[in-house]
């Protein structure tokens, strides 16, 4: 295994870190829903400065918008249908507290799979974007691992297989870093990032869809979580300019 290899797998394992730093937070702190949902609004204010941020401007340099415009709109479209699948494969599972906790973690493991891609991705592009990708994820993942176990307790999983099922999510994120950097590694720069663009576009989605719609579902949202959004994206505004 090479140098290189070596540097993807570790960039690549700091988001599953922090899911499961966020599940260990939820199992022994148990912070409230308003924590959780202030937490999830700052986690979609991260993921909406990653894309902001890093992804798109290094992509304008690089590739024609309407390429990137079309990356974007078929990675918005690869995220709903992901989405429309998860639902269905949900509905036809039988009613209990077992069908749910597995969907919940078939969710998980698809949104860690989207950062594995995108680490993978800006890995083949550059060291330090990879970096600050990884980064950006492991801020935001610990919010969604605090809401993950905080589910599988809520169906009635057993503590050791929380644990067991948070740590197992090291596996998508791991596997399609790998694909994706071994995938792009010889690719032209305009090929590189129309495949950043296209993971931009599932990650908007999500942070929208997804985040924004649990942090409403676990407590009325308030001026702090508006405050928290801002606070996410401006967190990692430091943290790019910092390291750039």
């Amino acid at each position: 295994m090479d140098y290189e290899m070596l540097k993807v797998l570790g960039l690549a394992s700091l988001p599953a870190l922090g899911n499961f730093g966020g599940g260990l937070l939820a199992e022994w702190l148990r912070p409230s829903q308003k924590t959780l949902n202030r937490a999830l609004h700052a986690a979609a204010g991260i993921i909406i400065a990653v894309i902001a941020v890093e992804v798109m401007p290094e992509a304008l340099n690089s590739a024609s918008a309407w390429l990137l415009a079309l990356s974007f709109l078929t990675g918005g479209g690869a995220y709903l249908l992901v989405e429309a699948g998860i639902e269905r494969w949900q509905k036809r599972k039988a009613a209990g507290a077992g069908a749910g906790a597995w969907m919940v973690y078939a969710a998980v493991a698809t949104d860690l799979a989207g950062d594995g891609l995108l680490i993978g991705a800006g890995s083949a592009v550059s060291s330090q974007l990879a970096l600050l990708l990884a980064l950006g994820q492991v801020l935001a993942d610990i919010p969604e691992g605090f809401a993950v176990i905080a589910n599988f307790r809520g169906k009635g999983v057993g503590r050791a297989k929380r644990l067991l099922l948070s740590a197992s999510f090291a596996l998508p994120v791991l596997g399609a870093a790998v694909l994706a950097y071994f995938a792009l590694r010889g690719q032209g720069e305009a090929v590189k990032m129309a495949a950043l663009v296209f993971v931009a576009g599932l990650y908007s989605l999500a942070a929208v869809e997804d985040m924004l719609r649990e942090a409403h579902e676990s407590a009325e949202d308030s001026r702090w979580s508006a405050i928290s959004f801002l606070a996410g994206f401006a967190l990692f505004l430091v943290v790019s300019g910092g390291l750039g």
